[in-house]
C-alpha cells in the first residue's frame, strides 16, 4: 500500500525537471527526429532540414514595420486629436489668439497693411523660414544657419508684389526695432566678455577691429569715387556701410561656441566678440561723421572732434552706469536676477534711444558695451543667470 501510494503520488505531481521545464534524457530522445525519418523532399531529415520545414509550414508573423502607417494614421485623426496633428492644431491657435489679443487693443493697427501687423506676420514667417533651414543638411556638412532663412524670408516678403502690399512697417517703428536689437546683441556681448582674455589679446583685439573695419572702408571709397563717379564724403559713408560687421551674427555664435567650450582657453570668443563690437561702433561713428560733413553740418574739424566726444561720452556713461548696475540691487535682495536683467536691458535701451535723441548715436552702442561689461565683472559668476 505504501508503494502504490508513493507510485500515485509520484504520478499526481509533477517532477523537479518537468516544473524547471527540463525534459528527461530517455523522453528526449524518444521526441528527436529519428535518423531514417523522411523529410518533404524523400531525404533523410535531419535536425536541420526539421527546423526549416517547422519554419516555412508557420506564417510570417507580423511585423512592427507593416503596423506602423495604420497605428500613425489612427494616432494623427484620434480623438481627441495627439501627437503631430494636436500640435498644430495648438500652435495655429496660439498664432491667432495673439493676433486676436493685439488686435482688440489696437484696432486697424493689426489689421492687413497696420504697424502691429506686419510685424506679427514677418516675425512669424521668419520663425518658420528659420526652421526650415534647420533642417536642411548638406552631406557631411552642418546644418545652414536659422538666420539665412530668417534673411531670406523677409527679402521673399518684401518682393513679392501680393505681400509687399499688405505687409508695411513704418520707416520709425523699423529703426526703432533695430535700435532695440543692437542694444540686446551688445548686451549678451558685454556680458560674455571674459576679462582676463581681454586684458590678455587687447592689442589684438584693437588691431582686429580696426584693421579690416578702416581698409574695407577705405577700399569701398576708392572704388565707389573711381567707378561710381561719387564724393569722397558718400564714398566713404558707403565704406562704413558695407566694412560694418553684423552682431547678431558674430555674438550669438560666439556665445554658443563659448558655453560648449571651444577655444575658450585661448580667449578666441571674447575676442571676436569684442572685436566685432568695437568694429560696429567704430562703423557707426565714422558713418555719422562722414553724414555730418557730407550734409555740411559745422566744419570738419567739428565734425572729426564730435566723434572722438562720442566714444569719450560712451565710455565714461557705460562705466558709471554699470558701477550702479553693479551694487544695486545688493545681493540681500529677493529676485536678484529679474531686477538686474531688468536695469541692464532697460539703461542699454535708453543709452541706445538717449544718445539719438541728444545727436550723439555713435556713443549709445559703446555705451550699452562697456556697462554690460562692467556689470558682468562686478557679478562674477552670477551673471550667467542675468
Amino acid at each position: 500500500m505504501v508503494r502504490e501510494d508513493v507510485h500515485d503520488s509520484e504520478d499526481s505531481e509533477p517532477s523537479v525537471c518537468e516544473r524547471n521545464g527540463m525534459i528527461p534524457m530517455h523522453e528526449q530522445s524518444e521526441q528527436e527526429p529519428t535518423a531514417g525519418a523522411k523529410g518533404t523532399d524523400g531525404n533523410a531529415q535531419t535536425e536541420e532540414t526539421a527546423l526549416l520545414d517547422h519554419c516555412t509550414q508557420q506564417p510570417p508573423e507580423p511585423t512592427a514595420e507593416s503596423s506602423i502607417p495604420a497605428r500613425t494614421w489612427r494616432q494623427i485623426f484620434a480623438c481627441p486629436p495627439q501627437g503631430l496633428l494636436a500640435q498644430t492644431v495648438t500652435n495655429v491657435a496660439f498664432v491667432v489668439l495673439v493676433w486676436a489679443v493685439v488686435w482688440s487693443i489696437t484696432g486697424a493697427e493689426c489689421l492687413p497693411g497696420g504697424n502691429l501687423f506686419g510685424i506679427l506676420f514677418l516675425y512669424f514667417f521668419a520663425v518658420i523660414g528659420g526652421k526650415i533651414f534647420g533642417f536642411i543638411k548638406i552631406g557631411t556638412l552642418p546644418p545652414l544657419p536659422a538666420l539665412l532663412g530668417m534673411l531670406l524670408a523677409g527679402f521673399l516678403i518684401r518682393n513679392t508684389p501680393f505681400f509687399s502690399d499688405f505687409v508695411q512697417i513704418n520707416l520709425r517703428w523699423s529703426a526703432a526695432l533695430r535700435n532695440i536689437a543692437l542694444s540686446i546683441i551688445l548686451t549678451r556681448a558685454g556680458l560674455g566678455l571674459d576679462p582676463k582674455a581681454l586684458k590678455k589679446l587687447k592689442a589684438v583685439c584693437l588691431r582686429l577691429a580696426f584693421g579690416p573695419c578702416l581698409s574695407e572702408t577705405g577700399t569701398a571709397a576708392v572704388l565707389a569715387y573711381l567707378f561710381l563717379h561719387l564724393p569722397w564724403q558718400w564714398g566713404f559713408i558707403l565704406g562704413f556701410v558695407l566694412g560694418a560687421v553684423s552682431p547678431a551674427v558674430v555674438v550669438p555664435s560666439m556665445l554658443i561656441l563659448q558655453a560648449g567650450g571651444y577655444g575658450v582657453e585661448k580667449g578666441v570668443p571674447t575676442l571676436l566678440m569684442a572685436a566685432g563690437s568695437i568694429d560696429d561702433i567704430l562703423a557707426i561713428t565714422g558713418f555719422n561723421t562722414c553724414l555730418g560733413m557730407a550734409f555740411s553740418s559745422g566744419s570738419t574739424l567739428y565734425n572729426v572732434l564730435r566723434g572722438v566726444l562720442e566714444v569719450t561720452v560712451g565710455i565714461a556713461a557705460g562705466g558709471i552706469l554699470g558701477m550702479f548696475i553693479r551694487y544695486f540691487p545688493s545681493h540681500d535682495q529677493a529676485s536678484l536676477a529679474w531686477k538686474r536683467s531688468y536695469f541692464i536691458l532697460g539703461l542699454s535701451m535708453f543709452a541706445v534711444f538717449g544718445s539719438i535723441y541728444f545727436g550723439f548715436p555713435g556713443s549709445g552702442g559703446l555705451c550699452t558695451l562697456v556697462l554690460a561689461f562692467v556689470a558682468g565683472v562686478g557679478w562674477s559668476d552670477e551673471k550667467v543667470n542675468v
